[in-house]
């Protein structure tokens, strides 16, 4: 059995994890100046994955027929899995990566597959086929961080997607208007028929409604109920990341919160949250890391217990990294790889993880 932090090359060279690095630095300086806080341990794994994913989304955002992208990159994927990764120091940083934490190969694929929803403009008929969205496009990030964490237990990555759904609706609140100028809806096409609204009437001339105002408290009522759900699982995480993970499912709760406190208009106007604010909400979320306790365990969403059942395996061993720094890191991985999709995601584009 390896440690975590057992970093020997298989297939890829000292340049190629460099130039998972470089894209990083050149795609996102912010992201990259919060990954060099990031524990030594997983760095290097941090940086093959998200160059592997920014390239996957770049690449079906790129090509005219998103069908043939996305045929491309699952073979491109297997190919990796196989041990036999395309001659690029993405592949195969990606390769050695997953080989090393054991990284099941669904979690990946169902990215990839929500790029594809997104790229083919998908629309979502119930609450369960958007969160069915949510767990690919940001449940999967959470459990494959969870992977990079050495943890495979399945209340910790059943709550890890729990909370990149949460996120994700949150994501999807806040940008209503945002979505619907971009000839998008994330929001379900059952609520709207229950409003009596017609979601293409009112996509052609976007503006904020009581119908609209309802189905958004609607969906972040179901976000804090999933929020709350995941704080289980964060005691099961290492120490050392219990601080960072408590920070975003505060700071993403209170972009809610937010919501809330503009009448529930994201037509109109976009709800953040400010650094100064930012920081209270550490510096309360390092209490949380401190005194939390793990709860009864719950099953997996039901959209996301097959990315569970392929996740759920023997432990791997971690060594932990108690400074505040790297937990900090944490908080500000999550929130960089949320942003760069947003400014990433335009009408041309996918929607990617989400947003911070």
């Amino acid at each position: 059995m390896f440690y975590a932090d057992d970093l020997r090359p298989r297939h890829a060279s000292s340049s190629d994890l460099s130039a998972c690095r470089e894209l990083l630095r050149i795609g996102s300086k912010s992201f990259y100046a919060a990954s060099l806080m990031l524990p030594a341990r997983i760095r290097p794994d941090v940086h093959a994955l998200y160059a592997f994913c920014r390239v996957a989304d770049d690449e079906v955002d790129s090509i005219g027929a998103a069908s043939n992208a996305v045929e491309t990159l699952r073979h491109r994927l297997n190919c990796a899995y196989e041990g036999r990764p395309y001659d690029a120091p993405v592949d195969r940083a990606f390769c050695d990566m997953a080989a090393r934490r054991a990284l099941p190969v669904e979690l990946p694929m169902a990215l990839i597959e929500g790029f594809a929803w997104d790229a083919a403009g998908r629309r979502y008929q119930t609450l369960s086929d958007v969160c069915a969205y949510g767990v690919r496009v940001a449940g999967s990030v959470g459990a494959m961080m969870t992977l990079l964490l050495g943890v495979r237990n399945a209340e910790a990555l059943s709550r890890a997607c729990d909370l990149g759904v949460a996120m994700q609706l949150t994501n999807i609140a806040r940008d209503v208007g945002e979505d619907a100028r971009a000839g998008r809806i994330y929001l379900p096409l059952d609520w709207f028929e229950e409003e009596g609204l017609d979601a293409d009437v009112w996509l052609a001339d976007p503006v904020f409604c009581p119908q609209i105002a309802r189905m958004t408290a609607r969906l972040l009522g179901e976000a804090d109920r999933l929020y709350k759900r995941s704080e289980s699982g964060i005691a099961l995480l290492p120490f050392d990341a219990r601080h960072a993970i408590w920070g975003a499912r505060r700071i993403y709760a209170d972009i809610g919160a937010r919501i809330k406190a503009n009448g529930m208009d994201s037509v109109s106007q976009r709800a953040y949250v400010p650094k100064s604010r930012k920081v209270v909400l550490l510096a309360h979320s390092l209490a949380s890391a401190l005194i939390s306790g793990a709860a009864r365990p719950q099953p997996a969403l039901p959209e996301a217990a097959y990315l569970v059942t392929a996740s759920a395996r023997q432990e791997t061993p971690v060594r932990q990294d108690r400074s505040f720094t790297g937990q900090v890191g944490w908080v500000i991985d999550l929130f960089e790889r949320m942003e760069a999709a947003e400014r990433a995601r335009q009408p041309s584009t996918s929607r990617d993880v989400g947003a911070a």
